[in-house]
């Protein structure tokens, strides 16, 4: 039963992400990326602060200037900023595709700096996962956009504070992590607006997507981490890929986007092989 709660939930929370996905690309339509950023960062940041006080845990510890938690607001920053410049300037179906590449970077990244232990098999299946990658971006054919590097880096960044998240100390509990998480997004929104140009009066409908976009993101995380709290995490973690089929459905309904034969099967290769790197790392543990 509390794996069946834990897969429910984590498609919840993949449905929250994608909607997310969706309200700022929209948003992305009337505001520079930058000050999307600025606005977003601040809002989710005080959604977490409130979470982080119902739970009584103190913001401002020592820990918060631990190493793997500065390295973890560096991976934050690349993740956030160039996933959200990915999905303002391309497909959200080819974006949230390549974003699916990210648990193979952290299984892959675990057996480099934390030593767990990848047979062949999954680092075959790695290898498979990235070949799907780069169907999807089709580097020296003709059908490849440059802007299509955003979302790889994106997706690197997420995978880093994945990985750095798990070094991170005990004593920060998930929601001052979301706290510093946001934080972090509003001095680069700044940065990028500086350099991209002014700010913009949002008007009423873009404030309106902006409000939705934190209130599904917050929603996704809460439900992401009840999700690893409830269930097995080699039974619960495979349901991350739903978010792809979200973000393809919401890509052709919203945006009227048509994700052709090369991206869908891309897709496909990246998350079975996901798939496979999970249950067979199950399997492993087991045995």
């Amino acid at each position: 039963m509390d794996n069946l709660r834990g897969s429910l939930l984590m498609i919840a929370s993949m449905a929250g992400f994608a909607v997310e996905d969706m309200f700022l690309k929209s948003a992305a339509g009337a505001l520079p990326v930058g000050q999307i950023l600025m606005i977003f960062g601040t809002a989710g940041m005080i959604c977490f602060i409130l979470l982080a006080k119902w739970q009584g845990a103190r913001l401002i510890q020592p820990a918060m200037l631990s190493r793997p938690v500065l390295i973890r607001a560096g991976f934050e920053v690349g993740g956030r900023l160039f996933y959200t410049l990915a999905i303002a300037l391309t497909p959200l179906s080819s974006a949230s595709a390549i974003l699916q590449a990210t648990p193979l970077v952290v299984v892959a990244g675990a057996a480099l700096f934390f030593g767990e232990t990848v047979g062949w098999r999954r680092w075959s299946a790695i290898g498979v996962g990235f070949l799907g990658v780069l169907i999807i971006l089709r580097p020296g054919l003709e059908g490849f956009s440059a802007l299509s590097i955003l979302a790889l880096l994106g997706m690197i960044g997420f995978a880093g504070r994945d990985l750095a998240t798990r070094a991170a100390p005990k004593t920060l509990s998930n929601m001052v992590l979301g706290v510093y998480g946001f934080a972090m997004m509003v001095p680069t929104g700044a940065l990028l607006l500086a350099y991209t140009g002014g700010a913009v009066m949002p008007d009423q409908t873009t404030v309106l997507f902006l409000a939705a976009a934190t209130l599904f993101g917050v929603a996704g995380y809460y439900a992401l981490t009840a999700a690893m709290r409830v269930g097995e995490v080699s039974v619960v973690t495979p349901f991350r890929y739903t978010r792809l089929v979200f973000a393809l459905i919401l890509g052709v309904m919203v945006f009227g986007e048509s994700p052709d034969a090369t991206t869908l099967l891309g897709s496909a290769i990246i998350v079975a092989s996901g798939i496979y790197t999970l249950l067979r790392g199950r399997k492993v543990t087991r045995g």
